[in-house]
C-alpha cells in the first residue's frame, strides 16, 4: 500500500512540475502519465500518439477480478482503470483533437478488454467526453467562482450532480470514489481553518478527530505526500550543502524505492528544462522588443508570437503567460 500511494503522488507531482492549474484535459493537453520506458525513448521505439506521451505506456489495468459467475468477461468494468486509461490519451488535448483521441481510445479496447466488456467500456467512454465536455461549461458560472470553503463546497456539490447525470452510481463510485473521499476532507478541513466561532485549541482537536476517521486508503494517501514532501525538502537541504544529483538518487532510492526514485529525478530534469527554456525565451523576448522598440504595437505583438512559436509547442504557448 505504501508504495502504491507513493506512486499516486509522485503522478501528481510530475503533473505540477509540467502543467498549470486547471481543466488539463480540455485547455492544454500537456500533462505527462504512465510509466517511463527511458529505454525506448533512448532507442527509438514506436512512434507514440502524441510527443507528450514519448516514452510512457498507456495507463490503466482494465482487467478486473474475475469471480465465479463471470463468463467470457461479462463482468463488471474496472472503472477505476478505464478512467486512467480515458485521461491518459486526453492529456492530449492541444497536440490531438478530441475525435482523433477518442478514436485512438476505441482501437486500443477491443486489444484490451473481452467483447462484451469493450462495448460497455465504449458506451462509457462516449459517456466520459460527454461529460468532460460538461465540466468545461461550469468554470463559466459565477456563482461557483471564488475560494471561499463556501464556493468550494458548491464547485464540488456541481460537479458531482453533473456526474450522476452521466454515470450509475456504481460508476460514480468506481471512477470518482477515492477523490470524492479526499474532497470532502479536504473541505472539512478548511471549513474547521476558516470557523471564526472555534480557538485555536478547537480547531486542533477538530483535525485531529478528522485524522482518526479517515479510511484506510485516504490515511495512506496523506501520510505518502507527507513523505515525499519530507524527502524533497531533504533534498534541497543536500544540494544547498553541495550534494550531488547522484546523492539525492541514492537517498530518495532508500527512502523509497530504486522506481520512485527515478521518477523525481526524470522531475528534476524535466522542471530544470523547462526553467532553462522560459530563461532563454526572456532573453530572446528583451532583445525582441529592445530591436522593435520603435514598431507598432500590432508588429511587436506579431514577432513576439512567432518567437514563442519557435520556441514553444501550441500545448505550451497558455503556459507563458505567467511568465510574462
Amino acid at each position: 500500500m505504501r508504495h502504491l500511494s507513493v506512486a499516486r503522488v509522485l503522478l501528481g507531482l510530475c503533473a505540477l512540475a509540467l502543467v498549470a492549474t486547471g481543466l488539463l484535459y480540455w485547455q492544454q493537453g500537456d500533462q505527462r502519465t504512465g510509466v517511463t520506458l527511458a529505454a525506448q525513448a533512448q532507442t527509438g521505439g514506436p512512434k507514440p500518439f502524441a510527443r507528450s506521451l514519448q516514452g510512457t505506456l498507456p495507463d490503466g489495468d482494465l482487467q478486473p477480478p474475475r469471480s465465479s459467475s463471470d463468463t467470457e468477461g461479462s463482468g463488471a468494468l474496472a472503472y477505476g482503470e478505464l478512467r486512467r486509461l480515458f485521461d491518459y490519451y486526453l492529456s492530449t488535448v492541444g497536440e490531438q483533437s478530441v475525435e482523433a483521441i477518442t478514436a485512438q481510445i476505441r482501437s486500443e479496447l477491443p486489444r484490451r478488454l473481452p467483447a462484451p466488456q469493450a462495448q460497455k467500456a465504449q458506451q462509457l467512454l462516449d459517456r466520459y467526453i460527454a461529460f468532460k465536455r460538461d465540466l468545461v461549461g461550469l468554470e463559466d458560472k459565477p456563482d461557483l467562482s471564488g475560494s471561499a470553503v463556501a464556493a468550494i463546497r458548491r464547485r464540488m456539490l456541481a460537479v458531482q450532480d453533473l456526474r450522476a447525470h452521466h454515470f450509475s452510481a456504481d460508476e460514480n463510485q468506481g471512477m470518482f470514489g477515492f477523490e470524492d473521499a479526499y474532497d470532502r476532507d479536504a473541505i472539512a478541513r478548511l471549513e474547521i481553518s476558516q470557523n471564526p466561532a472555534l480557538n485555536v485549541e478547537q480547531k486542533k482537536q477538530q483535525l485531529t478527530a478528522l485524522d482518526a476517521s479517515l479510511p484506510a486508503a485516504l490515511r495512506a494517501e496523506r501520510e505518502a505526500s507527507n513523505l515525499v514532501v519530507r524527502i524533497e525538502q531533504q533534498a534541497t537541504d543536500m544540494r544547498a550543502r553541495g550534494a550531488s544529483e547522484d546523492d539525492i538518487y541514492r537517498m530518495r532510492a532508500k527512502e523509497l524505492d530504486p522506481q520512485a526514485a527515478t521518477r523525481l529525478a526524470d522531475v528534476d530534469r524535466e522542471e530544470a528544462a523547462w526553467k532553462d527554456r522560459i530563461a532563454h525565451y526572456r532573453d530572446e523576448r528583451t532583445k525582441l522588443l529592445k530591436a522593435n522598440a520603435n514598431a507598432t504595437e500590432s508588429e511587436r505583438q506579431a514577432s513576439l508570437t512567432q518567437l514563442q512559436q519557435s520556441l514553444f509547442t501550441e500545448a505550451e504557448r497558455p503556459r507563458l503567460a505567467a511568465y510574462e
